[in-house]
């Protein structure tokens, strides 16, 4: 830590050390054990194979998976990417789940399951290994694609889509939608027409249906999300080479944002790194919206203190949440978490060093981002 933080009481690390965060954007880890291969294409965002002349290992998320999750595993900080793999295998992918998962601190977890959830714990796999509650958050386009897979006219696809999203939201938490990835953000922000609606639907299904890209159909998924009334995650920025990043800028849903504003249902902006700022700026002047900035967190690693300080500017404390986004390897679900709690006690330590802050107040806010907001916003009670 750095040296103000020397000036904080003892016990002000220490509390956020300890506190259960509430993971509000997660997926699931890995059940099974992972070749070299495999885990160093899991601790990078790029979807092209590693060149051989390069390793992941050599990035700000690698150096601090050698730093912060070694020690766990019962290694020194800063061994060599063969020690680190080495010893992860020994202990096997059931073991390093729960030495990770378990160091991370998490008190609650929002398991999203859209992506490639067939190769990853659900929601009562990650609640069987820490222990602790795991609910769902339910992809939007995910449920849709199902709907086509199962068969569906044109003109019963707005109904079908209806029925199905409510019987698979039956108890979960939230809903996300990645249309920042499938068709920008920069969409017309109004619900379609039903008869725009069965247009659309009538050529995406006679061209067999599967990945779901029209402007259209994502529209009326996010209205009828908006409907069903559960908090509304959205993909911003940062993200696999899918994403078109200067089409994934918050400041694109401010139509959408002004226009679902009366329904009362939060919008989530999820990640955010580079439009951290931007994020900030929207949830200062609207009350519907709320961000993060996980997976930016274990990214930037050394550097994560940075993004957390500009999460802080201009942003009501109250509309900021914490999430890993940890995918696959239990490290990203570690370092999400461990990163964080370093970044604000770091950033809030230095307001109280400075005489701009009370302790009482960078302990609540600490509380609030960590783990209150998200209990409030997705009503988790506790």
């Amino acid at each position: 830590m750095s040296g103000e933080l020397d000036l904080m009481p003892a016990g002000f690390v220490r509390a956020i050390d300890e506190m259960a965060l509430v993971d509000h954007h997660v997926h699931g880890v890995t059940s099974h054990d992972l070749s070299r291969r495999a885990f160093e294409e899991l601790i990078t965002e790029s979807d092209r194979p590693v060149p051989s002349w390069m390793t992941p290992f050599d990035s700000q998320v690698g150096h601090a998976i050698l730093r912060h999750c070694a020690p766990v595993l019962g290694l020194d900080p800063h061994c060599t990417p063969e020690e680190y793999l080495a010893r992860r295998a020994r202990l096997g992918a059931d073991e390093v789940n729960r030495l990770l998962l378990g160091a991370g601190g998490i008190g609650h977890f929002l398991v999203e399951t859209g992506y490639r959830g067939e190769e990853l714990l659900g929601p009562s796999g990650m609640a069987e290994v820490t222990g602790v509650p795991a609910d769902e958050v339910v992809r939007l386009e995910a449920v849709a694609e199902q709907v086509a897979a199962d068969g569906c006219g044109a003109g019963a696809f707005a109904d079908r889509f209806a029925e199905a999203l409510w019987e698979r939201t039956r108890t979960a938490r939230g809903l996300k939608s990645i249309a920042a990835y499938r068709c920008g953000l920069d969409f017309d922000p109004a619900p379609p027409t039903r008869e725009e609606v069965t247009e659309a639907a009538g050529h995406w299904l006679s061209a067999g249906g599967g990945r779901l890209s029209d402007p259209v159909l994502l529209r009326h998924l996010i209205w009828t999300g908006l409907e069903r009334g559960l908090p509304l995650q959205f993909h911003i920025g940062f993200g696999d080479p899918d994403v078109d990043l200067r089409r994934s800028d918050p400041l694109l849903l401010r139509g959408l944002i002004e226009l679902a504003e009366p329904t009362g249902v939060p919008l989530l902006l999820l990640h955010c790194y580079p439009y951290q700022r931007h994020a900030g700026l929207l949830a200062h002047a609207y009350p519907n919206v709320f961000f993060d900035v996980g997976l930016g967190v274990s990214y930037t690693g050394a550097r994560a203190v940075a993004l957390v300080a500009e999460s802080l500017e201009v942003a009501p404390f109250a509309k900021l949440l914490f999430s890993s986004d940890g995918f696959g390897p239990a490290e990203l679900h570690h370092l999400g978490a461990l990163l964080w709690r370093r970044a604000m006690a770091r950033v809030l330590g230095g307001f109280v060093a400075e005489g701009e802050w009370s302790v009482e107040q960078a302990m609540r806010v600490a509380w609030m981002v960590g783990a209150e907001n998200a209990r409030r916003v997705y009503d988790l009670g506790g």
